[in-house]
């Protein structure tokens, strides 16, 4: 059954279901309704409603305070809001506040992948940091900008030139030849690079940046030699993506005179989700998403999975049950996932996740509220606009678990909407990567 909350702000106004039919409304421990407090004050991007959705109501903040909200959210840890008396009224909104400016985040997917990489090598690290930092660069207006992308290039070469034998010795042994060609090939791209600036060519330097971080971040992915760790013996057996793998998720989209359809590309990061990722590429395999409505999009996610019939997961034909997985979360510093715990349960609320819910169309599996190893086949996409999930410090890293990041057109979710379909999910590069594929095995 649907949760009801009410305002302390907004009493007169009416409650609201916060969740379509099916996807149980604890599959996000939320203390406000995203669905309505959001998607009205930050700008509904998709109008369109679900056709079983005909009891939803939508709250109006033009006479809700948010901002007092969030400011007793923040001051005092606990939620402003009465809201579900089956949530937990004593778990901390946000984390601490130190945490939350603690500094600038990276909400690059591109950036958060290179990151991601499970390598120790300072020597690349340095020459990816300067151009990574282009981006903040360009954000000062015109070509002034370019005095400050052209110190970014020379911490980049001078790094790249102290720090080149140490990056070699940093391959795996069998790409050691492709890592070699790849530095060849930043070298050069950094030398066309200088010839931009001093040009004065501001728009051709970044798609050159995004050229040369693609040749750093496959070195770094050279650098990973087999899987890192051993996953859990109780989840071995299940399908496990050890490694990374991209797919295309191509949407048909009604009733937009702008677009019809729309292919998006998503590298799934088997590195720190193994479990997550693996199960979703099985999924695909089997054509699990094929032909499937978008169920949710509200302009804080879009969200889809639920199979029709009473089921609200993948039903494995081989055991004619609900295929769940634990929850997986990778947190900085360490070797390999926590399992089957929030972090707040585990108490490391100060914990930065190595997958964070930093990036537009950052990719996770959505769970029962009060079942961590619930997850089954439904998963969103997080279309970040929201003052309640600050990058770094929001109420989602460390509770749902990040398997992937969409990495091109993903702007365009903001235009997808409940009822869209998904023509097809393909995966077009790492399936190789895939162990245990049980489509194989069950068809």
């Amino acid at each position: 059954m649907a949760a009801i909350i009410s305002c302390h702000y907004c009493s007169s106004l009416p409650s609201s279901k916060l969740f379509t039919p099916k996807i149980p409304t604890n599959h996000f421990r939320f203390p406000f309704s995203q669905n309505n407090l959001l998607s009205r004050r930050f700008g509904p991007r998709c109008s369109a409603q679900n056709p079983h959705q005909k009891d939803r109501r939508l709250f109006s903040l033009k006479e809700c305070a948010i901002s007092t909200v969030l400011a007793v959210g923040l001051l005092t840890g606990v939620p402003a809001l009465d809201w579900s008396a089956n949530a937990y009224a004593a778990s901390p909104v946000f984390p601490d506040l130190s945490v939350l400016i603690s500094g600038p985040p990276i909400k690059d997917p591109g950036a958060l992948l290179r990151y991601a990489l499970p390598i120790d090598n300072k020597a690349i690290r340095e020459v990816q940091k300067p151009l990574e930092d282009i981006t903040d660069s360009l954000k000062v207006a015109g070509v002034k900008a370019l005095d400050s992308v052209e110190r970014n290039l020379k911490q980049a070469s001078r790094a790249l030139k102290q720090g080149k034998t140490l990056i070699l010795s940093g391959l795996a042994e069998s790409k050691k030849e492709r890592g070699i060609e790849l530095l060849d090939k930043l070298e050069a791209g950094m030398d066309e690079l200088q010839q931009i600036v001093e040009d004065r060519n501001r728009d051709a330097v970044a798609p050159k940046q995004k050229e040369l971080l693609q040749y750093v971040g496959s070195v770094e992915e050279d650098m990973v030699d087999g899987f890192p760790y051993e996953v859990p013996e109780e989840y071995r057996n299940m399908p496990l993506l050890k490694g990374r793998a991209t797919v295309e998720m191509k949407v048909k989209v009604k009733d937009n005179p702008n677009l019809d359809e729309c292919v998006f590309r998503i590298v799934l990061d088997g590195y720190n989700a193994p479990v997550t990722s693996g199960n979703f590429i099985d999924l695909v395999e089997r054509h699990f998403y094929d032909g499937m409505e978008i169920q949710r999009a509200d302009g804080f996610v879009v969200q889809t999975g639920d199979p029709e019939g009473p089921a609200e997961g993948f039903i494995d034909p081989s055991t004619e049950k609900t295929r769940t997985i634990p929850l997986e979360i990778m947190m900085e510093g360490e070797k390999a996932p926590f399992y089957g715990a929030t972090l707040e349960e585990l108490g490391l609320y100060k914990a930065q996740t190595r997958l964070p819910f930093n990036a537009f169309g950052t990719m996770a599996m959505a769970r029962d509220e009060f079942e961590d190893n619930s997850a089954s086949s439904q998963i969103f996409w997080l279309l970040k606009e929201s003052e309640l999930t600050p990058s770094n410090a929001n109420i989602l890293d460390g509770r749902y678990a990040v398997f992937g990041y969409v990495t091109e057109n993903e702007d365009y979710l903001a235009d997808v909407k409940v009822g869209d379909v998904i023509e097809s999910i393909q995966v077009v590069a790492g399936l190789d990567n895939l162990v245990n594929p049980s489509y194989k095995i069950a068809g």
